[in-house]
């Protein structure tokens, strides 16, 4: 394992410090090869490491700052102001070659636009796109793009998308000519946007891509696919969705501590007689796989969700190693002249 240093924007996400120091001793101590520099307010930074043994103290940097691009403000006016801003600082850590890669929890549209200007789309990439692995019912892991980073995207754009996608799941799950699939409102050729459907005829032109077509919604996680590619509108309000489908349900088969006994005895019903089915939705909770890249940068970027807890936030941190150590940006970039 090779000797790796992340830029973390600590200040970014719902709650801030409390969930990002934590999570990042937890990332410390499960990687010894891994440092962190911790961008942000060391008044709220430097209390949640008083207890933190000191062979990780080694391994951290705080660089101080107070100012942090708020979640409500719009990308225009994010980009304007975030000089000195805990996320723009994090990101010129990577410009410069001082850091491998860069976590943020904070705003999403500041942080794509951010990380366009100042670490550049790779060559023959037009848009960066937000990725993530999705968990299956069957076991296995299927990457999904774009995730909101592009709301419109034409035709060219999705094929970029399904480039990189293959790229990234060859490299990332050691897949071999990954099977590849448009998300769509329908299986048949007719069906969708024109974008959609011109995506589609250039995947089925390119020999070196596994297109296998259209996908509906309602199969994304039974792992009929090993890469779906969407535009960020349609995706991101996919993913929001099974995001939200899964914790409800988990919500609902675990119970509250306070309730009826005749309620917990139904939970503990359901549960004895649907025990594979639980285990089956732990493992599609979204804090198990918290953590979308964006792809088709120069360098790594994660994207925390805001509401992530400590065990999301360190897996974010997680994966943004691992790319790294992976150097997904340089293998996308080598693997685009195959196509």
């Amino acid at each position: 394992m090779n000797r790796l240093t992340l830029a973390l924007d600590v200040m970014g996400g719902d709650i801030g410090p409390r969930i990002t120091i934590p999570a990042s001793l937890s990332a410390l101590e499960a990687d010894p090869m891994l440092s962190l520099v911790l961008f942000g307010d060391s008044q709220q930074i430097s209390p949640l490491l008083e207890n933190a043994p000191s062979s990780l103290l080694e391994r951290i940097q705080i660089h101080h700052c107070t100012k942090t691009i708020d979640n409500n403000q719009g990308i225009s006016h994010a980009l304007r102001h975030s000089k000195g801003s805990s996320m723009r600082l994090a990101i010129e850590m990577v410009q410069k070659g001082e850091a491998q890669g860069c976590v943020s929890a904070g705003n999403t549209g500041a942080l794509m636009g951010l990380s366009k200007v100042l670490l550049q789309p790779l060559e023959g990439i037009q848009r960066p796109a937000l990725v993530s692995l999705l968990p299956s019912m069957t076991g296995d892991k299927t990457v999904m793009l774009d995730l909101g980073a592009n709301v419109e995207c034409s035709a060219q754009n999705l094929y970029e998308f399904a480039i990189m996608g293959s790229i990234f799941a060859e490299n990332r799950l050691n897949l071999v000519y990954p099977r590849i699939a448009l998300l769509n409102i329908g299986v048949e050729e007719i069906k969708g946007n024109q974008s959609i459907r011109e995506a589609a005829n250039l995947l089925e032109k390119s020999t070196a891509l596994n297109y296998t077509g259209f996908i509906e919604g309602n199969l994304l996680l039974n792992g009929v696919a090993d890469v779906i590619v969407s535009d960020g509108f349609s995706g991101n309000i996919a993913l929001k969705t099974l995001e939200g489908a899964a914790k409800n349900l988990l919500s609902l088969l675990k119970g509250k501590e306070k309730q009826p006994i005749f309620k917990s005895f139904a939970k503990f019903i359901l549960r004895f007689f649907f025990k594979d089915a639980y285990h089956r939705l732990k493992r599609i909770n979204p804090d198990e796989y918290n953590g979308a890249s964006l792809l088709g940068l120069t360098a790594v970027v994660v994207k925390s969700h805001g509401s992530a807890n400590v065990d999301a936030f360190a897996r974010a941190i997680a994966d943004a190693a691992l790319q790294a150590r992976l150097q997904i940006p340089q293998k996308i970039l080598a693997g685009l002249q195959r196509y």
